[in-house]
């Protein structure tokens, strides 16, 4: 079934298929040349179905703006985000994965920190601590014979994330080979990745995966003929928010509630099952065995100084395509959005604010939005941070007092109740957040909500009081009008309602 294209930009995508996501079902359309003629020109696997051309769905990509950004499939590293090819052992070794595993344990563990730290690489789960340092503080050698862990977290249950679980689900393989170089590297005995519950079909995958791995040598003794041991277990948790938080995932896989632990003691001293223990993030550890092969300094030659390599954006909210992406940091905002998304829902100018990296961070207004770059030096010098780069964007069309609300309800339900500024601040938070959704409250108690949420950051065991104190920081910064106004509104109407009643 061939169709004629008709004549477009040179930078037109057209997408095929039903709803598809950008980068599953898309090629470059070039004017006056048949479906069947592009398809011979390129590789078979970019299109799985070919569906009739619709020139409405067709979309001018707009240029780049910015220095960053526009990563190049050479330099991707999730070749198999959208699922296209198989997760299997077979089909990830096609792909390049365990590629030469023995000879880069052969290089040795020093080396293989010293690479990762040349990398620049900081954590992908949202704090962006250095990679490599936070790997070299595991002991050498423990004095009472004590084994050492790794433990991945695979829980991500921040609002707006949806990264991880694609790596578990459409390449977990990545992620197992990654594990293994990580785990040498640290002299761990053995790895737990600690997925949340409710990812069924991604605990299966990666199940799967891990079996796949054994059944081939590469797990479990002299793993992939490097002479080390090595076995991964694939631990499910139950589904609570604050298992993400290092200590209370261990405590959740000893099998206690998942409540955060004082600290000092640090893992990488006193950790899973008293041992010397790290906790890293599913993107960070994936991303290990490509940066090991292609050397650290291809991958700090991506994005801004502090801020190098690719990162995966899950993009959702207020835009025309929903997706999950890996680009290089450092892009801009608009540039990502209007590349990757198709824009924002009702245009640019429609933009009312974004959430840059998930629930916990403070939101940023459009004026922040129109130039501001996507890693964690910029965004942290516009007082929000980058997270997990989860990017959740609000249109003109949002009750943006009502959505950081929700927010609030959603950390006051995932409180564990451990510390008391915790279990009563963010509860009271959320019920004056509540009244100001109505505009029934006072307008002196704005900067009373202000007050108790800086009494709240930084005074709990875990960062759970400050990834609630700062949505409502960042509401009451930005947009501390339209409180104001909702309350006037309210008191207005009270009035006139009183007015009526004392008439009558």
């Amino acid at each position: 079934n061939t169709h004629t294209l008709h004549l477009f930009p040179h930078r037109a995508l057209c997408v095929f298929g039903g709803g598809r996501e950008v980068g599953q079902s898309v090629f470059l359309a070039i004017a006056g040349i048949s479906v069947v003629a592009i398809m011979q020109s390129l590789t078979r696997n970019l299109l799985r179905t070919a569906g009739s051309v619709n020139p409405a769905r067709c979309y001018a990509v707009p240029a780049m703006t910015g220095m960053y950004g526009g990563l190049k499939d050479a330099d991707r590293i999730f070749h198999n985000l959208y699922g296209e090819h198989g997760s299997d052992l077979k089909s990830a070794m096609k792909r390049g994965n365990w590629y030469r595993t023995k000879d880069l344990i052969g290089k040795g563990s020093d080396w293989i920190i010293n690479e990762v730290k040349k990398s620049g690489l900081r954590g992908r789960g949202g704090a962006g601590f250095p990679s490599g340092l936070k790997w070299s503080f595991m002991p050498k050698e423990d004095p009472e014979g004590r084994p050492s862990y790794l433990v991945i977290n695979a829980d991500e249950s921040e609002p707006g994330t949806c990264k991880d679980r694609e790596i578990l689900r459409k390449d977990p393989h990545t992620l197992i080979e990654g594990t293994l170089l990580a785990g040498f590297a640290m002299k761990a005995k053995a790895c737990y990745i600690y997925i949340r519950g409710e990812f069924y079909d991604e605990a299966y995958a990666l199940q799967k995966a891990v079996n796949e791995a054994y059944a081939a040598g590469l797990l479990g003794k002299n793993a992939a003929g490097s002479g080390y041991d090595y076995d991964v277990y694939v631990h499910r948790g139950a589904g609570a928010y604050i298992c993400g938080e290092e200590t209370g995932l261990l405590e959740s896989i000893e099998g206690k509630p998942g409540k955060p632990r004082l600290k000092p003691p640090f893992p990488a001293n006193h950790g899973l099952f008293g041992c010397p223990t790290t906790v890293t993030n599913v993107e960070t550890v994936a991303v290990a065995p490509e940066i090991l092969r292609r050397g650290g300094d291809w991958f700090a030659g991506l994005g801004r100084k502090n801020n190098a390599g690719t990162k995966l954006f899950c993009i959702s909210g207020h835009v025309n395509n929903p997706i999950t992406v890996e680009e290089e940091m450092s892009i801009s905002l608009r540039d990502l959005l209007e590349k990757h998304c198709k824009g924002v829902v009702g245009g640019w100018d429609n933009l009312l604010a974004v959430v840059p990296g998930g629930s916990s961070v403070p939101l940023m207004p459009k004026h922040v939005c129109d130039d501001v770059l996507m890693d964690f030096d910029a965004l942290r010098d516009v007082g929000s941070g980058l997270g997990t780069a989860a990017v959740i964007v609000m249109n003109k069309s949002t009750d943006i007092v009502k959505a950081i609300a929700r927010f609030s309800q959603f950390y006051k339900h995932e409180s564990c109740g451990q510390c008391t500024p915790c279990r009563e601040g963010v509860n009271w938070m959320w019920t004056t957040m509540e009244r100001f959704v109505e505009g029934r409250a006072e307008a002196g108690e704005i900067d009373m909500l202000e007050e108790v949420s800086r009494q709240i950051e930084g005074h709990t065991i875990c960062a759970l009081g400050d990834a609630a104190a700062w949505p409502v920081q960042g509401l009451i910064k930005h947009f501390r009008p339209e409180i104001e106004d909702r309350i006037s509104q309210y008191q207005a109407r009270q009035a006139s309602i009183a007015e009526k009643q004392m008439s009558a």
